[in-house]
């Protein structure tokens, strides 16, 4: 770990002048959702939408967690996202700093293929998301199932576990499965940050996702399993 502090330098001074330009769609998510549909999420594919993001050339990456739009409304936000994965291991992005274009995702609920709301990232103990960028890890997309056409106000998540900044962020092998996975190793039970404590019960869902590598970024193969997570603030 001490080998890698001159990188960790040499990356943090270069960071803005490694920012791309954003990507604009015609649909931004708004920062709280309207008032919900008392549902846990909608299938997307019923409003034409998808289970995969949109990273471009075809392809895209699972949406293999859910945070259900039955859990505690103060977690189904942007500001709620961040404070809940706080205390499950993620922060935000270096410096707030995303590189590469947003993956757009559409939930099927009216509002098309909209950005990304948030990524957050692995929290290392030394360098924290920052160090995450560099040496690679967990990380997670948010997307917000809000449209008027399927108003659950359930969070859609893109997890993966990626390779080193060196090898351009890839997947590693199996790593839509592991990253999901160990997301939800981290968030089930009780757990607690800055005095607010989250209780997460977790269920398998299957029949959203095919299983198998088809149509999914980096040819890496998928179980077709998602995670359905219920959060509750105690």
């Amino acid at each position: 770990m001490l080998a890698l502090l001159p990188i960790v330098g040499t990356f943090l001074w270069a960071m803005p002048a490694l920012a791309g330009p954003s990507l604009h769609l015609d649909h931004q998510m708004p920062l709280y959702a309207p008032p919900k549909d008392g549902v846990s999420f909608y299938d997307p594919r019923l409003g034409e939408g998808s289970m995969l993001d949109d990273a471009g050339g075809g392809v895209g990456e699972p949406l293999n967690v859910i945070i259900s739009g039955l859990s505690s409304p103060a977690v189904l936000n942007e500001p709620g996202i961040v404070k809940y994965a706080q205390a499950i291991g993620f922060s935000t992005e270096c410096f707030g700093i995303h590189m590469g274009p947003p993956m757009p995702a559409n939930l099927g609920d009216g509002n098309g293929w909209v950005e990304q709301t948030i990524e957050l990232r692995h929290h290392y103990d030394v360098g924290s998301s920052c160090m995450e960028t560099i040496v690679g890890g967990n990380h997670f997309r948010v997307y917000i199932q809000n449209g008027t056409q399927a108003n659950s106000g359930a969070l859609f998540l893109a997890v993966s576990k990626e390779e080193p900044l060196l090898d351009h962020h890839t997947i590693v092998p199996n790593g839509y499965n592991l990253g999901r996975d160990r997301l939800v190793r981290a968030a089930a039970g009780v757990r607690e940050h800055r005095g607010v404590s989250y209780n997460t019960i977790a269920e398998t869902v299957t029949g959203l996702l095919p299983e198998g590598k088809e149509g999914i970024n980096h040819g890496i193969a998928i179980d077709g399993n998602v995670t359905l997570l219920t959060v509750t603030i105690l």
